[in-house]
Parts: C-alpha cells; structure tokens; sequence
C-alpha cells in the first residue's frame, strides 16, 4: 500500500469529485456537504502521511503502470512537493467547510468543482513530467474558471472574462514552449530534460534557451509576476470569498514550477544555460514588490487589499527562486505555506466583516460595528500582524530568514530597500484598515443582525491559529524547509532517484 501513497493526493479528490456528481449525492447538498468535508478531511490525513514518509525515507518516485522514467509518467513527491500538497488538502478542506455555511448554495456543484481544483494543484506539485504539468495546470484552470463564475455578477463575469482569455493564450504558449524544448531535448521528463541541456551544442542552445524562456512567460502569467500580474487584484477581489481563499495556493503552482524548472533543469549543471533566468527575475520580482505594495496603499476594500498582498507575496517568493541557493530556498519554502494561509484567512475574514456591515460591507471607511467585534476583531489583528511581519508571528520570522539569505546576494541591497519600503506601506495600510472597520463606526448595530456560522468560525480559526503555530513549531519547520530546499537543489540525487541507472 505504502507504493501507491504518492497517487493518493491525485486519486481521492477525483473520486470524490466523480462522487459528488452521481445518485445519492448528484442534487442532495447535505450529502454533498457530509462527503466534501470527509474526503477532504482522508486527502488531508493522507498527504501529511505522504509528508511523513518523505521526511523519514526521503524521496518517493511512483511510475504510472510501471512505466519507469523517461518513457512512462511519473509521480514524485520530495519534502517540498509532499509540503505543498499537504498544504493544498488543507486549504481544500478549510474552503469547504466554510461553504458549507450557504455559499455553496449559490449555484451549482460547488464542491464537486473544489475537489476537482484540488486534484489539478496537488497534480502539478507532484509530477515529474513536464507535459503533464500542462495537463494538471490545464485541470486546476478549468476547475477555476468554473469557480469564479459560481454565485457572480456582471462585475465578476467581466473579471473572470479576463481571467478566462489570459490563460487561454498562457496555455497556448505553454504548448509551443513544450513543443520546442522536446524538439531540442527529445524529452519531456523533468529529470531527463535536465541530463538533456547538459548536453545541448550549436544551435539546440538557442532552442532550448527560447522554450525555456517562454515557460517562463507562463509561470509569471500564473504567478501573476510583473507584468503579467494586472488580473490578480481584480479577479480575486471579485470572486467569492471562499474562492479567492482557495486560489491563494494558486499563484503558488506558478512560483514552484520557477523553482523546478529553473532550479533543476536550468540550474547549476545547465552549462551554458545555466541560471539563465535569474537576471530576468531578480528586477521582475522587485517590479511586482513595489506594484503590489503601490495597490495595497490605493486599495478601497479589504478584499482588494488582500489580492494586492497576494501579489507582494509572489514578488517576494520569486526574489527568493532567483538567488538560487538553499538557504533562500528554504526561506521561500516557509514564506510560501505562511503567506498561502495569511492570505486565506485575510479573503475570509474580509467576507464575515462584510457580511456584519451591512450596506458599507468591506470598504475600509467608517461603517456600523461588527456584530462579532472581539472574535473578527481579534482575529484580524492576529492575521494582520502576520502579514505586515511583525514579531512575534510567522510573518516576522518568515521575514528575517528572507532578508538573511539575501544579504549577499547580487542586487540584494536593492532587494532589501523594496522590500523594507514595502513592508513600511503594508504596515500604515493595514493598521488603517483594521482602525477604520473596528474603530471608526456609525450608528449601531441591530439585534438582528447577520452572525458569523459556526462553520465559518471553525474555518477562519483553524487558518488563524497556524500563524502562532508556525512559531511554536518554528524549529522542525526550518529543519523540514531546509531539507526540502537541500532536495530541491540536489541534482545528482534526484536523478539517481528518478532515471536509476537510465541514461
């Protein structure tokens, strides 16, 4: 059994999707509800076994019908990719549960489609081929546009529009960049790609270099990196609540697959492809830091405010991906599961607010009081130390790993000015935010008004709580996070691990 414990993230949120959609569960919500949150809950237990059993016995390579690599499809899944995907689980499993408070009931198939969604992100973490990080990005796309959809508006119909027509021309150019790199390579294994460039002479340089460049082109499309970034704030901010909480982890699947791919197959031992991004991405990554800390400042409600820290975060992860060592990478790892949760926690948070103020919702400008002042209130203030970085939560620690492991890095002095300057305005922002919903008020409160569900209350503490806990656990987190980088950038090992003996 413990073989197959890798195709397990893949294979239960596909049979819980196909479930949901059949007799008994087909138009029963209830029953819908019961079997989205068990089997998100058995994915959840699943891949935080899968993350235990690549901690104790390193990496767990899984070939589809005992095709081997490079002529079969494989599964891996390393410290970094059994993180994500335990990650992703519980993100699914938390969105879930807090839909299940109504706003699965504003249109159809809502849980069907997160679990779907699912599928296609913990796919993208764990497959070693190329052309199916195409296949699993184009699942979790599909799922997406299904979800923006769900519940919406003319406002969030023109907004996923956008959102729709963008990644379409993204995944064409992914098409034509794969299909130049195995013209190159003859390859389309992760690991045999990298064997591959090693070798590349004449011309094939150039090839490869221009299919490695337009992935490039697609990852910052997906990681909404500058310029390619513009959709993020109004598509998130638009979408529902509970969606935008789940797509937090989706700008991730586009800063991993820069860590893949141009850590492992234009990496270290590329020759002259070697690092042939890292100038490209160094000053798109401060780019975006300062965009998206621009938007934070100019934002008019919290929820657009929140998909502008989305969009810092991702300028900060890619900052990390191009100065290419272990410690940034492992810094990038634990910055990744923190902000991932701050900003779910942050979209939801923004939406029972909304709910208690009645015509105001989540602008940020005077407003009648929450009707849940203490429990909102308190945890904004845990979520919003967090995110500005501030002591003593995960934020402050993510933030000096994050300025240690750049200190020496080439433009690493621009880097710390961007990013201190922009912490700087996160800080004045949010503390106006906060200051204007909970203290700013008009009026009254009624005593009818709207309360928070419990199971919202359940999914909002349960993102809240991990904060304090990425403190107190803060130590075998870095040693997980260090081991997870020190495997990402072990070539020789992954290809031992990979290939075996095939050359």
């Amino acid at each position: 059994m413990t073989q197959h414990l890798t195709s397990l993230p893949v294979l239960l949120p596909m049979l819980a999707a196909i479930f949901m959609l059949m007799p008994p569960c087909g138009k029963n919500l209830r029953a819908r509800r019961i079997v989205s949150v068990g089997m998100g809950v058995i994915t959840t237990v699943a891949s935080a076994i899968l993350l235990l059993m690549t901690q104790e016995h390193g990496t767990s390579v899984y070939a589809i019908g005992n095709w081997s690599a490079p002529f079969g499809i494989v599964l891996i899944a390393d410290p970094l990719s059994a993180l994500l995907v335990t990650l992703t689980s519980f993100l699914g499993l938390v969105c879930g549960l807090y839909s299940c408070a109504g706003d699965d009931e504003r249109g159809s198939f809502f849980h069907p489609l997160l679990h779907f969604l699912v599928l296609g992100v913990n796919g993208a973490f764990l497959t070693g081929d190329a052309f199916n990080l195409f296949v699993f990005f184009e699942v979790l796309l599909i799922a997406s546009y299904s979800l923006l959809m769900h519940g919406g508006d003319k406002r969030n119909t023109r907004a996923a529009l956008q959102y729709v027509i963008l990644n379409l021309v993204g995944s064409s150019v992914f098409l034509i960049a794969l299909g130049i790199l195995y013209g190159t390579l003859g390859t389309l294994n992760m690991a045999d790609m990298a064997q591959k460039v090693t070798q590349l002479q004449g011309d094939d340089v150039y090839l490869a270099k221009i299919g490695g460049l337009l992935l490039l082109v697609v990852f910052a499309l997906k990681g909404a990196l500058l310029p390619l970034h513009l959709w993020l704030p109004n598509t998130y901010s638009t979408a529902m609540p509970v969606v935008a909480a789940l797509f937090a982890i989706m700008t991730k699947v586009g800063v991993y697959s820069m860590m893949r791919v141009y850590t492992l197959i234009f990496g270290e031992e590329a020759g002259e492809l070697s690092h042939m991004a890292q100038n490209w991405l160094w000053w798109l990554a401060i780019a975006t830091i300062v965009m998206g800390a621009i938007g934070v400042l100019a934002s008019q409600d919290l929820r657009k405010m929140v998909a502008n820290l989305v969009v810092v975060s991702v300028g900060t992860l890619v900052a990390l991906v191009a100065v290419q060592t272990v410690q940034s990478s492992a810094a990038a790892i634990y910055y990744l599961v923190h902000s991932t949760l701050v900003s779910a926690a942050l979209f939801l948070l923004a939406d029972l607010i909304a709910r208690q103020r009645g015509k105001v919702a989540d602008r940020i400008t005077a407003g009648r009081p929450v009707s849940q002042p203490l429990l909102l209130g308190g945890a904004f203030l845990v979520a919003a130390v967090a995110v500005i970085g501030m002591p003593p939560l995960s934020g402050f620690v993510g933030k000096v790993w994050i300025l240690r492991s750049t200190l020496d890095a080439p433009y690493g002095n621009w880097f710390w000015l961007v990013y201190l300057v922009a912490s700087l305005a996160i800080l004045v922002s949010v503390s106006k935010a906060g200051s204007t919903v909970f203290w700013h008020q008009t009026g009254k409160g009624d005593s009818e008004q709207e309360r928070a569900h419990p199971a919202q209350l359940c999914a909002v503490m349960l993102l809240v709580l991990c904060t304090p806990l990425m403190v107190i656990f803060a130590g075998p987190l870095s040693e997980y996070a260090l081991l997870a980088a020190q495997e990402l950038h072990d070539f020789t090992g992954l290809l031992q691990d990979v290939l075996g003996g095939v050359n």
